[in-house]
């Protein structure tokens, strides 16, 4: 169930997004949670950092481990506006953030149950409570703007 918290923060999600979509990057953001106030929000900066790991996830656990001056991030809530990648999904196991909300889902990538489930899955030593679908088409149109700006 959608409630007005879950699309509050993911309406700070798609601000980031909008930032990203604005510097010619692609359209992601993301914000992190913890006892219900925002420590955490960034956009995707690959381009700009000429860096291939600059996903937004991965800048905002960054900042919200350094926030919170611990690594894991026990209790956080992640809302990111598209379904995470496999690099950004072990990110988000490895942190140990409690739940994952976001947005539309990436068929050809996700790995939050698309291509493969990696968040939830009984291999890994923690498990994380995945939420997609989370203001989809919101989250969807500016990538698909993005995309067709770059065909």
């Amino acid at each position: 169930m959608i409630t007005d918290s879950h699309k509050l923060w993911m309406n700070f999600a798609l601000k980031e997004s909008v930032i990203a979509y604005d510097n010619g990057e692609v359209p992601v953001g993301c914000v992190i949670i913890y006892n219900n106030k925002l420590i955490a929000k960034t956009h995707n900066q690959v381009e700009k950092l000429k860096d291939p790991t600059a996903h937004a996830e991965i800048l905002a656990i960054t900042s919200a481990a350094n926030y919170l001056g611990k690594k894991f991030l026990e209790n956080c809530l992640m809302y990111v506006t598209l379904e995470p990648c496999s690099m950004c999904s072990g990110a988000i196991v490895h942190a140990r953030i409690s739940h994952l909300y976001f947005g539309c889902y990436d068929i050809k990538a996700g790995a939050c149950g698309s291509v493969m489930n990696i968040p939830e899955s009984d291999k890994l030593n923690h498990k994380v409570k995945v939420f997609g679908g989370i203001m989809d088409a919101e989250c969807s149109q500016l990538l698909k703007e993005f995309f067709l700006k770059k065909r």
